[in-house]
């Protein structure tokens, strides 16, 4: 009879056992999830290049500011324009498992920080939600003539942005704005190094039809990806806003600074690296690099840059190669300046 109570006893707490074991498991997944999507890496730059923005700006000086990933605003002091025009921060799980749109009050803040009311033009340099999905409405606030891929055009278009502020861009031919003279190369994005990801990011390339938000991550297709040699009286630059490269594509350019793009650079290998520096910095011989797209697509477009989020760093875990191989640069480069810009605060670029 003792045996048999033992026995019974044993059998009813053994659910119990396994309920406080679920309990505990699932809080502690809970903790490191919140962890994960909560806590932000370093950005992979030195802090010793960044600069703060200039005291004075001298009549007629070309200006850059920095929102952020590759949302870069210039000015002559008579005209203004934009790439990408991203102010929009999805939290991760949104991203992940439910749809995004454009973020109405977000895009003007970032407007009011960047001191814009008008621009000429905003120019995304691909289409993937964190290049173009806020430029329409940029556009439509500021007047600008939003210049892209056919697929940019009709994320534009879903919008409801008016056909007469909508141009297609076309390979290697020049756009005037101003003074500042826009050549468009096409080019590659960066490859993902994860199969599925890969495929979903950049197999199917083009939007065909226009795209209404709410909309989901990958329903912002890459369509084309551009290289923008940029010439004005002033200076000359390139904006690389993705890690990727074709070869011989910049042989007949130059430029004085390069706004290199980094983003995942450090999860390819040493030779991809290698490639994409002799193909998209040594062609154009700079003497200033400028790093951009290094900072979170997650966290706020406001206060200090941050890296990624610590699950996509566990993930791909691509800081740390990134990191060296451009200090790896910087020192076999004596000559050639890197600097990164502060947030939203104007910058002499060209005297």
């Amino acid at each position: 009879m003792k045996s048999k109570s033992l026995l019974s006893s044993s059998g009813s707490a053994l659910p119990r056992v396994l309920a406080f074991t679920f309990v505990i498991a699932a809080v502690l997944l809970g903790l490191f999830l919140l962890y994960a999507l909560s806590v932000y890496e370093e950005p992979p730059v030195e802090p010793g290049w960044a600069i703060r923005g200039s005291e004075q700006i001298p009549p007629g000086a070309v200006t850059v500011r920095f929102s952020g990933t590759a949302t870069l605003l210039f000015s002559d002091g008579e005209t203004q324009w934009m790439t990408d025009g991203w102010f929009s921060r999805p939290g991760p799980l949104r991203m992940l498992l439910g749809k995004i749109s454009p973020d109405v009050a977000a895009i003007e803040r970032g407007l009011a920080d960047n001191q814009v009311a008008e621009l000429a033009a905003v120019l995304p340099v691909h289409s993937h939600y964190d290049h173009a999905m806020d430029a329409p409405e940029v556009a439509l606030r500021t007047g600008a003539l939003l210049l892209g891929s056919q697929s940019t055009a009709n994320i534009a278009r879903g919008w409801g942005l008016p056909e007469a502020q909508i141009q297609v861009l076309q390979d290697r031919q020049p756009v005037r704005v101003g003074q500042f003279v826009i050549t468009p190369i096409e080019s590659r994005h960066f490859e993902f190094p994860d199969p599925a990801i890969r495929e979903r990011a950049l197999g199917e390339t083009e939007i065909a039809l226009p795209l209404v938000p709410p909309a989901r991550v990958f329903d912002y297709r890459v369509g084309k990806a551009y290289v923008l040699h940029v010439s004005h009286p002033k200076g000359s630059w390139l904006i690389v806003g993705s890690a990727g490269y074709v070869e011989g594509a910049l042989q007949d350019f130059s430029a004085d600074t390069v706004f290199l793009g980094v983003g995942g650079l450090g999860s390819q290998t040493a030779q991809y690296m290698e490639d994409f520096w002799r193909e998209t910095v040594t062609p154009v011989a700079p003497s200033r690099i400028i790093p951009i797209h290094f900072d979170s697509l997650t966290a706020p477009v406001e206060g200090p840059f941050r890296g990624q989020v610590k699950l996509m760093a566990f993930l791909s875990n691509d800081r740390e190669g990134t990191l060296s191989f451009l200090r790896k640069k910087a020192a076999a480069n004596p000559a050639l300046q890197f600097v990164t810009l502060p947030r939203f605060e104007e910058v002499v670029l060209f005297e």
